[in-house]
């Protein structure tokens, strides 16, 4: 089955309003090499669709809620009848019955048996069953599998060598280099697909590692899993997902790039289980208005919203309102490139993070921990009593009401006891606060990179950042129960 894209991402409805494209008439016609497509696919195809398969799966699933009996009048004649009837009908609901659904995958070692294929396509299946082109069928396990990267590593036992194909270089590939699927759309078996590479590196919110290639050759219901091929035959993506109305292809589909799939793969065989590396922070994307108010040129790399206690990161210094420019050696562009570096680094491996801190680059050292054992111990942590504290008068600043932080406002916003700072009470509907979503009972833990303790503390800070003629005040937020986040607001003069 071809994956559909979370609710935001399908287009829904009859219609869809779509703007005019205006032809351009273009002066120079391309060189025929160039603007033809490949005359024939058809030697490439026959030569790799022995090494894709259907996967077909079957899974128990629970028994459906009974059938009430409907009401009738006390002592009528089919009051027999429609109790016979509808026992008969809850007896048949009750039993567990069997789903199946199909899917694709490939062979990557034919002595072995691997195949590779979707996460979602054996989610939950009690048995997989792996259809060969030539009508062979062999029993799947499981060795591992992946929801993050919506991957799975199959084995089968081959009684002969089974044909294979490798991956090739996803970074290597172009926008508008040919690309061909192979796959078992709808259920109908090996199926030719051909397009081009439509996008690259593609963010579909499907999962933190979104680095997707986006494709116009037709995926549909029961591609996924299937390989995505360059014109030299090697795989450079594994088709996964698709933007559609209605589970056909609209010249919309998305796939796994080779070079995020190569390490997930190789983990999954070794181990049964992934092994990613682990920094131990929260980020979020670093804005224009964020990168002006911390003084930056341009807006790249990973603000640190917040640090795990004992993680890698507090170890090494690393703080909230850092911002990761560089990681291992390897620049950071953009906040969602760095989820990407950092699980595919050796675990316990100690590498370089360069950080921006107040203005000024500082290099520190990181031994990354495994993300999946900081995942498992999850949770915990009982709260400090917090010392009572004297409530000041409150005070204005860019549409925010502040106060001090005493019991009977935490008490009211019901704000854990380990968090410190300067409450907002209220916010002014239409100002630069509430734009940015501020709400009262967020906590100001710092303006500017700096501490805060009393709301005096926050109007000093938001005039000193107006005599340094900074347009934005970045405020460290913390919510109720102490999830941070950065927020910049416009200085108002």
């Amino acid at each position: 089955m071809a994956r559909l894209l979370a609710p935001k991402l399908i287009i829904r409805g009859a219609a869809v309003a779509v703007a005019a494209a205006v032809a351009l008439t273009v002066a120079m016609p391309l060189p025929p090499a160039l603007a033809q497509g490949p005359a024939s696919v058809a030697d490439l195809a026959e030569g790799l669709a022995d090494a894709v398969v259907n996967i077909s799966t079957a899974q128990t699933v629970k028994a459906q809620r009974s059938v009430p009996l409907p009401k009738v009048p006390e002592g009528s004649p089919f009051q027999e009848f429609f109790e016979e009837f509808f026992n008969r009908q809850n007896r048949d609901r009750d039993q567990p019955r069997q789903v199946q659904s199909l899917g694709s995958g490939f062979v990557i070692d034919g002595v072995d048996g691997i195949i590779i294929t979707n996460y979602h396509v054996i989610e939950g299946a009690d048995e997989i069953t792996a259809n060969f082109n030539d009508g062979t069928k062999l029993v799947a396990e499981v060795l591992g599998s992946d929801e993050k990267t919506d991957l799975a590593v199959l084995k089968v036992k081959p009684t002969k060598p089974l044909k294979a194909v490798d991956f090739g270089d996803s970074d290597a590939i172009r926008v508008g280099d040919w690309v061909m699927a192979i796959g078992n759309p709808f259920g109908l078996g090996g199926t030719v697909t051909v397009g081009i590479v439509s996008a690259r590196n593609r963010d579909i919110n499907a999962g933190p590692y979104d680095n997707f290639i986006q494709t116009d050759a037709s995926i549909n219901r029961g591609n996924s899993g299937g390989p995505l091929f360059d014109m030299d035959g090697k795989v450079v993506g594994i088709n996964t997902a698709i933007i559609s109305p209605s589970g056909g292809s609209i010249g919309i589909g998305f796939a796994i790039p080779a070079k995020t799939a190569v390490n997930v793969i190789a983990q999954l065989r070794e181990f049964g289980e992934t092994r990613r590396g682990w920094l131990g922070v929260r980020i979020q994307e670093v804005t224009d208005e964020i990168a002006e108010s911390l003084g930056m040129d341009e807006a790249k790399g990973a603000l640190v919203a917040g640090v795990s206690e004992d993680g890698p990161a507090a170890q090494a210094d690393i703080q909230p309102g850092d911002v990761i420019v560089s990681f291992d050696g390897r620049p950071v562009p953009a906040m969602r490139d760095l989820p990407r570096m950092v699980a595919d680094t050796a675990i316990g491996k100690a590498v370089d993070v360069v950080v921006l801190r107040k203005g000024e680059e500082v290099t520190l050292q990181v031994t990354l921990g495994r993300l999946e054992d900081a995942e498992a111990a999850e949770n915990g942590g009982g709260a400090a009593p917090k010392q009572e504290t004297e409530q000041a008068p409150q005070s204005e600043a860019l549409g925010m009401i502040l106060a001090d932080l005493d019991d009977a406002l935490r008490e009211k916003f019901q704000i854990d006891a380990e968090i410190e700072g300067v409450v907002v009470t209220e916010v002014a509907p239409g100002s630069v606060a509430a734009d940015k979503r501020v709400q009262a009972g967020d906590v100001i833990k710092e303006v500017g990179q700096e501490p805060v303790a009393t709301p005096k503390d926050v109007l000093d800070r938001i005039a000193a950042l107006k005599a340094e003629k900074r347009k934005s005040a970045l405020l460290l937020l913390s919510n109720p129960t102490g999830e941070l986040r950065f927020v910049p607001l416009r200085i108002e003069e």
